[in-house]
């Protein structure tokens, strides 16, 4: 999507862009929890919404009017005001801008990961409620944990967190509980996996919660990795080693089955902005990629009725919020004895070194370094950072409100655009000419 700035008005008409129908709404975005609902029920207050595009995870939007005196109407009662969404408890000032064109180009649906199959409703509301009954949290054991970002009890096996595997030597004396066995059979005759799994970890995410994205350790498990999904839906993120994220959709009372490519290759988890946590490796720390960011409580899902299953659509025109509920995961692994021959060596903890030697950075020339240690830090921080910088600062605020109506004012360096619309008396020059989202 491109957005062209809309050109200064050197008429000297009393509105600013008398003839422009779409605006853009600063801190108004699913970046900063504004859902498309509720943003609309305070737009549409001021005349008819042609269209509203809230591109995922920016915190601003774009709305087209279907005449400019409602577009007028609604940048002169909104900017810089303080509006209260009812939903989230949230008092947010909205800051609006004319731009003249709002381009949005529609993407064909993205494929699920090679080897990821879902299954919808794969046991029933009785079913789901009698397994949720039986976790016993408050019965505490050595096999059960309350981690930082969620509460685990593992069975058949205890995963071991310090070195991301099981001591395959010393399984644990309960083994599968029964109920969970009967699940598995199931899998067994529809065909959904082909071995029986021996090792099970619960994971309990309370909203804000979630895991880094990861690979499971190759030479602990076998290929197929299955996992049900409790209590409430959720949007899983997959990463390709290239870069390719696919944001997945996994509803309440669904199984989950990784295998092949799915499982060795792409890295998942419960929110997208986390390090990239290979578990082949020794350490998570060498194999970080991304900086942590706080779990989410909200995803960016369709307004489509009847998505359940796919992936989540990138379309700016056809997203909201959902908020997300507590979950729980039920993950069944089969342990392996022996070590992984998979087609993926770049990852598999069996077929390389677990130290992989990194150059010195006296052996680097200056291009290199920069490329890689500035050019590179800036492209991965660039998304959280614009998401996380849509409040103006107070002292430029102050200072903008003392300019002179009509003063000219060059944002060097805008960013996302935050200060924009601050003063409506203003004209704003942004230094980019295409502001791309």
């Amino acid at each position: 999507m491109v957005i062209r700035s809309a050109a200064v008005d050197m008429l000297g008409l009393t509105d600013p862009f008398p003839f422009l129908q779409s605006l853009v709404v600063a801190n108004g975005g699913l970046g900063n929890g504004v859902s498309r609902e509720r943003l609309l029920d305070v737009l549409k207050v001021y005349g008819m919404v042609e269209s509203l595009v809230m591109p995922p995870n920016k915190p601003y939007c774009f709305v087209t009017y279907s005449s400019p005196e409602a577009a007028i109407s609604a940048y002169s009662s909104l900017s810089g005001r303080d509006i209260l969404f009812v939903d989230t408890a949230q008092k947010i000032t909205l800051y609006l801008s004319f731009v003249d064109k709002v381009e949005v180009k529609e993407t064909s649906p993205v494929a699920l990961p090679p080897g990821l199959l879902i299954v919808e409703d794969f046991v029933s509301p009785e079913e789901e409620l009698v397994l949720l009954e039986n976790i016993h949290w408050e019965t505490e054991n050595d096999h059960q944990k309350s981690l930082k970002h969620r509460r685990v009890k593992h069975y058949g096996y205890e995963f071991r967190y310090d070195n991301n595997n099981v001591d395959k030597d010393q399984p644990l004396p309960e083994g599968l509980p029964a109920l969970c066995k009967i699940l598995l059979r199931r899998c067994l005759n529809q065909g959904l996996i082909k071995n029986m799994p021996d090792q099970l970890t619960i994971n309990q995410y309370e909203p804000g919660q979630g895991i880094p994205p990861h690979i499971d350790t190759h030479s602990a498990f076998e290929d197929e990795i299955t996992s049900l999904s409790l209590g409430s839906e959720i949007v899983m993120d997959f990463r390709h080693p290239d870069g390719t994220s696919v944001p997945v959709m996994v509803p309440q009372r669904s199984l989950l089955v990784m295998s092949g490519e799915s499982r060795y290759l792409w890295t998942h988890g419960g929110f997208t902005t986390a390090p990239i946590e290979n578990r082949s490796c020794k350490t998570a720390v060498k194999c970080a990629e991304k900086p942590r960011i706080t779990p989410r409580k909200l995803d960016v899902v369709q307004i489509s009725e009847g998505q359940k299953v796919e992936t989540v659509s990138r379309n700016a025109g056809e997203l909201t919020l959902s908020r997300r509920g507590t979950r729980t995961s039920f993950t069944f692994r089969k342990i392996r004895h022996g070590s992984c021959k998979c087609a993926y060596p770049s990852v598999c903890d069996s077929q390389q070194g677990l130290e992989k030697k990194s150059p010195r950075v006296s052996d680097l020339v200056p291009e290199s370094l920069e490329k890689e240690y500035v050019h590179k830090v800036y492209e991965d921080i660039a998304g959280h950072f614009s998401s996380t910088r849509h409040s103006p600062w107070p002292k430029v605020v102050d200072f903008l409100m003392s300019l002179s109506a009509g003063s000219l004012v060059a944002d060097v360096g805008c960013g996302n655009g935050k200060y924009i619309g601050v003063n409506k008396n203003l004209y704003m020059v942004s230094n980019s000419k295409k502001i791309i989202v």
